[in-house]
């Protein structure tokens, strides 16, 4: 009978858990809906997706085909420090997690102490003790998670942990993307610094003509003023374009986590072939499975509405199970004899009475925040679908912009080569010269620039979609 009423208790609770341990309150996560188009202007359907941002993007960057771009991806990847400083987050979040998940287990705790005391004589004849009392408990704790307070909590923090792991990725993803415009940046300066180059020697011979020319007075003071200055101009050009030159090195040597008075990155002039990657049919509709940006967005989502039930859980009761067994004893010899066990187990309830609203008020903050990452869900994929269009249509455009740039380059060269001929022959003054060099110069350094900018389109629809694609059982773009 005594070993019946020692159960009762504990069997008690234990029935009542098992009873109530299916109750998680505050709503199951479904994902908002969203504004989606129903097609892409000019491409495939877009349609709404399962994240998908853990799937390998590949070395998407292989698609330019530039082994010193590959070489600067990988130490970016081994050095970057912002990298790195994201990495840690994940740690960070995944130690979280796990503290949480720690809540649906019993802790055990072995506590155990001496104390030495000395009790006062008693006003009725006792005499006073000095004893010595030896302990040694093995305490447990335990939440019994009966509204689902606990596992809503895990279930935040797990979503809090795929959040950082998304994050990291869209750290990664733009790590990459700025190395590789960074890299085509500086590949065009040192092609307009090609130019300038080609340009300088061209005008230093036309200086040394119209010197030759005016020291045979066949042409005035004038014309070697205007050749001098020409030159001046182009030396000039040139310094400011080494300027963006070393700074632009300056930005790599960061980025792949390099001193930058130590980093050194030379380039012969490059033959430039902007190979942008195709758009393959229905490859629009991978954005929402892609972008790291909107799974974290959507993750962020998860957590806050775990906290709604977290918020709603604070309105009842909370049960813990305490015991403690062990052993007690005046005297170290005798400390683990059967006499002396000791234990004790039983509930400990907890009931909000009275809070003066401050769990209302806590549901209403979960809620709100909630209400807040669902607005900051939507907007990241209307940023996603506009960034997608963006460079889609920059491609497009840009392309038909460098074939009209290459046919008026086409026709500059060949007005500046007339021009010359017609100098040297005496027909028309240097102004035509100058004029006509002038045009050239600046169609090909424009020419340039549309090159870089179409570089950039490509390496921006590679980042809008997430980093690349799956095709055909490959991650890089062909």
């Amino acid at each position: 009978m005594t070993f019946k009423r020692r159960i009762l208790l504990p069997g008690i609770i234990l029935t009542l858990y098992s009873g109530l341990s299916g109750c998680t309150l505050g709503p199951d996560y479904q994902r908002p809906q969203v504004q989606v188009p129903t097609a892409y202007r000019e491409e495939a359907p877009w349609k709404e997706a399962t994240p998908a941002d853990a799937l390998d993007k590949g070395a998407w960057w292989q698609i330019y085909g530039d082994p010193v771009l590959g070489g600067l991806q990988e130490r970016a990847l081994a050095a970057n420090q912002d990298l790195k400083a994201a990495v840690a987050r994940v740690d960070q979040a995944r130690a979280l997690a796990r503290i949480s998940e720690t809540g649906l287990y019993p802790r055990l705790d072995l506590d155990p102490s001496v104390q030495r005391g000395r009790s006062a004589a008693d006003l009725s004849g006792g005499v006073a003790v000095t004893r010595t009392t030896m302990r040694l408990p093995l305490d447990l704790g335990y939440e019994i998670d009966l509204w689902g307070r606990v596992r809503r909590s895990v279930e935040a923090s797990t979503a809090l942990y795929e959040a950082s792991q998304a994050e990291m990725q869209n750290v990664l993803l733009t790590l990459q993307t700025d190395v590789t415009r960074n890299y085509f940046n500086l590949r065009i300066l040192d092609a307009q610094l090609d130019l300038l180059r080609r340009t300088i020697e061209l005008r230093s011979r036309n200086l040394q003509l119209v010197t030759s020319l005016f020291n045979n007075g066949q042409v005035g003071r004038l014309d070697v003023a205007t050749a001098e200055t020409e030159l001046a101009n182009a030396q000039a050009e040139t310094a400011a374009l080494k300027r963006l030159r070393t700074a632009t090195e300056h930005a790599l040597a960061v980025l792949v986590g390099e001193p930058a008075a130590s980093f050194n990155l030379p380039l012969p002039p490059p033959n430039l072939e902007v190979r942008p990657p195709k758009i393959a049919a229905g490859l629009p509709s991978a954005l929402l499975e892609r972008r790291p940006d909107i799974a974290a967005a959507e993750r962020q989502m998860i957590a806050a509405n775990a906290r709604i039930g977290m918020a709603k859980a604070a309105f009842f009761p909370a049960v813990s199970l305490t015991g403690s067994a062990g052993y007690a004893s005046d005297e170290l010899s005798r400390l683990f004899e059967w006499d002396n066990r000791t234990w004790s187990l039983g509930p400990f309830i907890t009931l909000p009475v009275f809070d003066a609203g401050s769990n209302r008020a806590k549901l209403a903050q979960a809620e709100a925040a909630w209400q807040e990452s669902v607005a900051r869900y939507r907007q990241q994929v209307l940023i996603a679908f506009r960034e997608v269009e963006d460079a889609l249509a920059d491609i497009r455009i840009l392309a038909e912009q460098a074939e009209a740039q290459q046919r008026a380059l086409t026709s500059a060269r060949q007005a500046a080569e007339l021009s010359g001929k017609r100098y040297r022959a005496g027909l028309v003054s240097y102004l035509e010269v100058v004029v006509s060099e002038r045009t050239a110069l600046a169609i090909e350094l424009l020419t340039n620039q549309v090159l870089e900018q179409r570089f950039q389109a490509s390496v921006s629809l590679i980042k809008a979609l997430g980093g690349g694609w799956q095709d055909a059982g490959t991650s890089v773009p062909k």
